[in-house]
């Protein structure tokens, strides 16, 4: 290709992180068809910032959203239009609306091994070094802010179909956190984090399992149960195409992007070695592989990041042409 035919990145525009990073996860962006926020956790709120106008240089509408507990006892997910806020926790997932108020909850067993409280409120456990640093799962809301699809260790209060401590994944309704459907993952995380697809009705989930595997799981609710599928147990989900048609995963070793088809067969694969040079900043010794992270510019575009194996140098990102 000649060099002046080669695509350059341009800058947009640039938006600062709502939280001090000293003291906060790094911020990330939650997609939905026509909505994009940029949502970054600390231990006492959770904020989140409406993208749309980000390309016009003014003020971003923020929303802060009062944290139930610190970020090391779970994970967090926010509405597509940014009205409430979904926690999960060491013993619950709850539903904090703009103002702080719970909207709902529901408990389920607790994270943390074999614990035997029940109902307990955060001072119970907050220093107990059991609980310190405890297994977790995760949360998401679906594109039309109906659903929130949980994953979540059991039993669930009032569920006497579940056995203590089996996993599950849940679709709960948004408006008042009732489960309606429910799905045992078979697993045993460490921690987990959902795709979400911008059909409401679809939903994806990885699962870190540590030494033995990451399994990748797809999910559907067709109104009355939930239907699970697995599609690899060694692949991580990264993200979904605009029009739900195409699926980009990597390998746990961070070898391979994997392009899949609506039905979830892998139709093209890209090696980080040999696509991606090493960082002309390193002595050339390091490995060459893909982040955790990545997302579908459009249908035929993607952009990934060598950042973890750039570590020490200036971060890299790639745009790969996954079209044809």
């Amino acid at each position: 290709m000649p060099e002046d035919s080669v695509p350059v990145a341009r800058l947009v525009a640039t938006v600062a992180a709502p939280l001090d990073p000293a003291s906060a996860d790094a911020p990330e962006v939650l997609h939905w068809p026509g909505r994009a926020l940029l949502v970054q956790r600390g231990d006492a709120e959770l904020v989140a910032l409406d993208l749309r106008g980000a390309a016009g240089g003014g003020r971003l509408a923020e929303v802060r959203f009062p944290a139930p507990w610190p970020r090391r006892f779970g994970s967090a997910a926010v509405s597509p239009e940014g009205d409430a806020a979904v926690f999960t926790g060491v013993h619950e997932v709850r539903s904090v609306g703009v103002t702080g108020e719970t909207r709902w909850e529901l408990r389920h067993g607790c994270w943390q091994g074999e614990c035997s409280l029940v109902r307990a409120p955060l001072a119970a456990y907050a220093d107990d070094e059991d609980h310190r640093y405890p297994d977790s799962g995760s949360a998401a809301v679906s594109a039309d802010g109906k659903l929130v699809w949980a994953h979540v260790c059991g039993p669930v209060a009032d569920d006497e179909e579940a056995e203590d401590y089996q996993e599950l994944w849940l679709v709960l309704d948004a408006a008042d956190g009732k489960v309606l459907g429910r799905a045992e993952t078979a697993t045993v995380a460490s921690g987990s984090f959902h795709t979400p697809h911008p059909d409401p009705a679809q939903m994806g989930l990885s699962i870190g399992e540590g030494e033995e595997g990451s399994p990748a799981l797809w999910g559907r609710w067709d109104g009355k149960r939930l239907i699970t599928e697995k599609i690899d147990d060694e692949l991580i989900l990264l993200a979904v195409s605009p029009s739900g048609q195409r699926l980009l995963t990597v390998d746990i070793g961070q070898w391979t992007l994997h392009l899949h088809a609506e039905d979830r067969s892998v139709v093209r694969e890209l090696d980080a070695q040999g696509a991606v040079s090493a960082h002309p900043e390193s002595t050339g010794e390091d490995r060459v592989h893909w982040d955790y992270e990545a997302a579908f510019v459009d249908e035929d575009v993607v952009v990934a990041g060598t950042a973890a194996s750039d570590a020490g140098f200036t971060a890299r990102h790639w745009l790969v042409d996954v079209g044809g």
